[in-house]
């Protein structure tokens, strides 16, 4: 099982706590701010498809 290490969004009433959230302002910022986070958190970006990625750490990751 992966490990959220981050949320990034341009709704922020949406998302809540349990990990670091970035607020942007556009889409290309969102996606932009997700493949920054994505590679240096050697993790993986997946969209929600309403605006939000999370940035999800898979197996063998650090605690």
């Amino acid at each position: 099982m992966g490990k959220i290490r981050a949320i990034v969004t341009i709704h922020k009433e949406q998302v809540a706590g349990g990990a670091p959230i970035f607020i942007v302002d556009n889409e290309q910022e969102r996606q932009q701010t997700a493949f920054r986070l994505e590679k240096i958190l050697d993790a993986a970006a997946h969209d929600l498809q309403n605006g939000t990625m999370i940035i999800v750490q898979h197996g063998g990751g650090t605690e």
